[in-house]
Order: C-alpha cells, then sequence, then structure tokens
C-alpha cells in the first residue's frame, strides 16, 4: 500500500478506531516498558506475563488499526485491564451531561429552600440588577443556583456553584420543590405583591386628593397590611400610607414541582444463577397479567429529563426490569426469552466480554434494536469497593467508552458488579458521566438523591410468580 494511500484511509477512519489504535499502542507501550537491560525483581503472581507470540499479536493489531482495516469485532476484544496503581491511560469519555445529570439527581429535599433552576436555553448573569449591566457569566438550561434574595418582581440575586454571585432575570428561574411542599411553598408569598406599574403614588390616606408621601418604582416590593378593591395599606418610610390597589400585583417566583420519591420496583435477574432463565418467562407473564408495565431505565431516564420541563409522573404499576451477568454463553438465550416475553429490559454487560470471540457488536445491535437498553456491567466485573481510585476510575471510564462503541448510544447506567457500591464509588460513578446506578435492597420506593444508589430485588431462581408479585407491591 502507497504512503499517500494508507493516509487517505488513515484520515477517513472514524471512532472506534482510532480507539482501538489508542488502546492497543498505549497496551503495547506497557508491554515494552518492561523490556529495558535494566534488571528488575522477577514478576509477582498476580502480574500478568508476555510471549513473543503475544508481543507478535499487539504488533499486527496495531498496525492493523492504524491502517483502518480492525472493525469493532475485530482484534481480539476490549483492551487489557492492568491490575495495581499503574493503570495505564484512562479513556478520554464525553463528560458534558455530569452538570445536568447532576442537577436531574438533586431535590429540594436534598438541597434546601432556595435552590431554583435556569429555564431558558441560557441565562446571562450580570453584575448588577439590570440589563445594561456587565454580564460575568452564562448559565444554561437546567443549571441550579441559589437564589440570595429577591431584589425585586424583576431581578434576584443568586449564588452559583463555586461561591460566585451575581444577578439574573427572575423570570427565567423556577423554584424546585415537591407535590407536598408547594402549597407550603405559595403560602410564604401570600402578602408580597409588587408595583405592577412604571411608578405608584404613596398617599397619606385612601384618597386621590390627600397628600403625597412618595412613589414607588415599578417592580418594587409592597408589603400590604390590608386592602380592599381600591386601596391598599402598605408601610412606607417609617410611616404608613396608601397605594392604588389596582396597580399592585401578588408575587410568586415560577415553581418548577418535581418529583421527590419514585414507586419504581426494580425487577432482576442475575444470570450466573442456575436456571434464572427457566424462570423468567413465567414470572414476567405473570406480572402482565397483574397488570405491571414493564420498562426499561432509558425510559426511566428518559422521564427525569421530561421531568426537568414540566411535571410529569411515572404511570402506576411500572416496573423496571435489569439483567446482568451476561456473558457470551448466555446472551442468545437472553435476547430469546426477552423477544419472546415481548416487554423492554436494561440488559448489563461486562465490557471484558466484547468482542469476536465474545459478544459481538452484531449481538449488542440486535438487543438494541429489539428495543432493550444495553447499559454497562463495568468492565472486569470485580467488586468496585476493592480496588483503588485510579482502578475504579478506568474500570468506569472504559466499560462506557467500550459500550458506547458498540451500541452507538450514550451510556448513562452501571449496574456495580456483585452488587457491591458506596459513597467513594458513587462519587467516581458521577466523575465518569453516570446518571442512574443499580444497587441491590429490598426497596421499591427510592428518592432522587439515590439515583445513583437504585434498590433493586435480586430474583432467587427458586422464587415463585406469586413471590416477585408481593415483592413488587410491597406486600
Amino acid at each position: 500500500m502507497s504512503a499517500a494511500l494508507r493516509r487517505r484511509r488513515r484520515s477517513s477512519v472514524n471512532s472506534p478506531r482510532p480507539l482501538v489504535a489508542f488502546l492497543l499502542i498505549a497496551s503495547f507501550g506497557i508491554l515494552f516498558a518492561g523490556c529495558s537491560p535494566k534488571e528488575e525483581a522477577p514478576p509477582e503472581a498476580e502480574d500478568f506475563t508476555f510471549t513473543a507470540d503475544d508481543i507478535a499479536k499487539f504488533k499486527d493489531l496495531s498496525q492493523q488499526a492504524e491502517d483502518g482495516i480492525v472493525t469493532l469485532d475485530e482484534g481480539g476484544g476490549p483492551p487489557l485491564y492492568l491490575e495495581g496503581e499503574d493503570v495505564g491511560n484512562v479513556p478520554v469519555v464525553d463528560l458534558s451531561m455530569i452538570d445536568k445529570f447532576k442537577a436531574i439527581r438533586s431535590g429540594p429535599a436534598a438541597t434546601g429552600d432556595d435552590l431554583f433552576a435556569v429555564t431558558n436555553e441560557f441565562l446571562n448573569v450580570r453584575d448588577a440588577p439590570n440589563v445594561t449591566a456587565s454580564a460575568t457569566d452564562r448559565l444554561d438550561k437546567g443549571d441550579i443556583i441559589t437564589v440570595i434574595e429577591f431584589i425585586d418582581a424583576a431581578w434576584a440575586k443568586i449564588q452559583m456553584p463555586g461561591g460566585r454571585e451575581g444577578f439574573v432575570a427572575q423570570r427565567y428561574i423556577s423554584k424546585l420543590t415537591s407535590e407536598a411542599k408547594l402549597a407550603e411553598e405559595k403560602e410564604a408569598y401570600k402578602d408580597l405583591y409588587f408595583v405592577d406599574f412604571g411608578f405608584l403614588n404613596v398617599r397619606k390616606s385612601a384618597d386621590t386628593r390627600s397628600d403625597k408621601l412618595g412613589e414607588l418604582p415599578g417592580q418594587s416590593f409592597v408589603k400590604v397590611l390590608s386592602k380592599d378593591d381600591v386601596w391598599a395599606r402598605i408601610p412606607f418610610e417609617g410611616k404608613e400610607g396608601y397605594v392604588a390597589a389596582e396597580y399592585l400585583t401578588q408575587f410568586l417566583p415560577n415553581f418548577l414541582v418535581r418529583q421527590d420519591e419514585f414507586t419504581l420496583p426494580v425487577v432482576h435477574y442475575r444470570l450466573s444463577q442456575d436456571d434464572i432463565l427457566g424462570v423468567m418467562p413465567g414470572h414476567i407473564s405473570r406480572l402482565k397479567e397483574e397488570g405491571f408495565n414493564m420498562i426499561s431505565l432509558r425510559q426511566f431516564k428518559d422521564l427525569l429529563i421530561t421531568q426537568e420541563d414540566r411535571d410529569v409522573r411515572l404511570e402506576p404499576n411500572t416496573v423496571a426490569l435489569v439483567v446482568s451477568d451476561v456473558t457470551p454463553d448466555n446472551i442468545d438465550e437472553v435476547s430469546d426469552v426477552l423477544r419472546a416475553s415481548n416487554v423492554r429490559a436494561t440488559v448489563f454487560i461486562a465490557t471484558k466480554y466484547l468482542g469476536l470471540d465474545g459478544i459481538t457488536q452484531k449481538k449488542i445491535l440486535t438487543l438494541s434494536a429489539n428495543g432493550h437498553d444495553v447499559q454497562s456491567g463495568g468492565h472486569t466485573g470485580d467488586d468496585l469497593r476493592s480496588l483503588t481510585n485510579a482502578q475504579v476510575e478506568l474500570e468506569l471510564k472504559q466499560s462506557r467508552k467500550l459500550m458506547e462503541e458498540y451500541t452507538g448510544k450514550e451510556v448513562f447506567s452501571l449496574a456495580y458488579p456483585l452488587g457491591g457500591v458506596n459513597s467513594r464509588i458513587t462519587g467516581k460513578a458521577v466523575d465518569a458521566g453516570y446518571l442512574l446506578g443499580v444497587g441491590t435492597g429490598q426497596e421499591r420506593v427510592f428518592a432522587r438523591d439515590q439515583l445513583l444508589r437504585i434498590p433493586s430485588f435480586v430474583i432467587s431462581s427458586s422464587a415463585s410468580a406469586d413471590e416477585v408479585v408481593g415483592l413488587v407491591r410491597g406486600e
């Protein structure tokens, strides 16, 4: 092949081939890091050892990837997982959704009374409460801020993440609250009005011929002491005065009512259990007979996104169906079971199984085409709690990157291997760009701030259909 032709082929190669080349070259570099003439201690039992055939294979695969020949299902599967602190290069993943996902997971119960969300596509933060003031920051739709105070009906003083302060137009932000607290929130503003005109005269008595004490600027707040259809009595400069009631409007901030708790039983089938696929169809059939609607976690995620704009809820009797411990040996069978049951599920796969000799891209795309949601089960399947921070970061980002390359879709959910999760692991999941995390537990209700630790009922192969129905009903 000529050099010019090779350059053309190389420039035309799109992702995931650059990823394959990068990971192969990185692995190849690590292989040769220990090949210097310097004398070293013999490897410990857990270290990887490589033969001359291994090195030749990596050389060949690296060259094929550079030439644009290797596809996702060629070249022997995913990259090596390296043990110890030196984990090599961590794959670069898209982290643009981290702030949005954090906003989705936050809720009024977890974050305080003065939390607001930006509802416009963008919002300028200014250094003074007027439109001619300089813009110091820009917020995007969905960003979460704290309102320090309302300057008037038009402007709010805010604090952004990081502690920076500024002023924004009040009409482009909405207060986050729960349905249970909405009436209480509104009650707090019941006597607060604003001047809904360019200015408003304040008079000594309730008479247009009375002496003028002063005037109130438009949009300024007014505390009403009493009012009738014509006049309102208000405090003014240490005294009391009267203003025309028709130019006053009750002030209420915009509210975004957020569902703070979700009744969503997660029925979890782990295929590492013997004969679990044998009982799964009967369980699913019985749940459908009892009127339960089964969804995937992608459908749940879509609902969470919609809730950032308007108040929508899960339909009653909704169950999330998830399957984990999927391997090359059982993927065909689980695909057949799900297709025959005519349901949508989230299928978690450890990315170490991806490749021509394992779970091929064709099988992944077939699951996706059948309406199933394919997400990350980690890379090696090791309990993340036993790994170092560097290893956890590699596991989570590597598995997310590889799965996105195979599916061509955003990977936002993680099933913690063996159900192992703690606050350190959820923090790393946040940093890796995940929205949802599935663990284990006996709860069918979880809060918004638990979205990275969603409990799931791990169904035993000995469980009857009646027992499964009882679990999702909370009986």
